[in-house]
């Protein structure tokens, strides 16, 4: 069984972001790029599968400039067998990223697309949504438990109300969330193995789909800044200031 994995470059989750001073978007200067976290977990359950014997092959895919070949080496070097980078300079939005996914899902058959539910740059939580329609392949988002057996994928998401077990035929699209699993350190040893593994590069255009942008950024601005807070000298003050300051009693 072969399982596919997008994945995403952005910015580590750990640096702060910064808007550009023209608030056309943010400023990725000079700024510590990573995997994004949901990818990790998606990877990671994909090597998961095959560590189990449930997969045969995994395939990391990533669109995205030249530098996206660093992420997809971290995937060769988590578990995944191969890597195709879709080269871009635009950062396309979620509907060309589906677009784009299915015209290589077309070339590869997978029986699986595992991927992450967002990414921590725009989190839109829509790319999987909208490559299971595009596909006409059943769904399961927000996963955070996945059995496979006998051509189905039973997948435990999270939902409001608490879990919720979906039973799905293959091929599907699942999408991971924070609890799936735990990522794995990729170690040296396989970082070294990970520079021979295959890493195709393309150009995205030339899959000839669709990717005309429909949505337009007007601004980009930071959220306002928060004022300091106040101590009070007993229960009464508090109840004063929530009465007459704050206005919520």
């Amino acid at each position: 069984m072969k399982v596919l994995v997008p994945v995403k470059r952005v910015i580590d989750y750990n640096v702060k972001a910064r808007v550009k001073p023209d608030q056309t978007g943010v400023d990725l200067a000079n700024v510590k790029m990573s995997m994004n976290p949901f990818c990790e977990i998606a990877v990671e359950e994909a090597v998961r599968l095959k560590e189990k014997g449930a997969a045969d092959e995994i395939v990391a895919i990533s669109i995205g400039p030249v530098q996206a070949q660093e992420t997809l080496r971290t995937a060769l070097a988590m578990g995944a067998d191969r890597a195709i980078l879709l080269q871009s300079a635009e950062d396309l939005e979620p509907l060309a990223v589906a677009k784009a996914l299915a015209a290589v899902i077309a070339e590869e058959k997978p029986d699986l697309v595992l991927m992450g539910k967002q990414a921590i740059d725009g989190d839109n939580n829509a790319t999987g949504q909208m490559l299971s329609a595009i596909l006409g392949w059943p769904q399961a988002t927000f996963a955070s438990k996945i059995e496979l057996e006998a051509g189905k994928a039973k997948v435990t998401r999270e939902v409001d109300g608490g879990l919720q077990t979906l039973e799905v035929d293959l091929p599907a699209i699942v999408t991971a969330d924070l609890r799936l699993n735990e990522p794995r350190y990729a170690s040296l040893p396989n970082i070294m193995k990970a520079k021979k593994k295959p890493l195709d590069v393309k150009e995205v255009g030339s899959l000839g789909a669709d990717l005309a942008p429909r949505l337009k950024v007007l601004k980009v601005t930071e959220p306002p800044k928060r004022s300091g807070g106040v101590k009070v000298e007993s229960a009464a003050d508090l109840v004063s200031k929530l009465k007459t300051e704050a206005g919520v009693l």
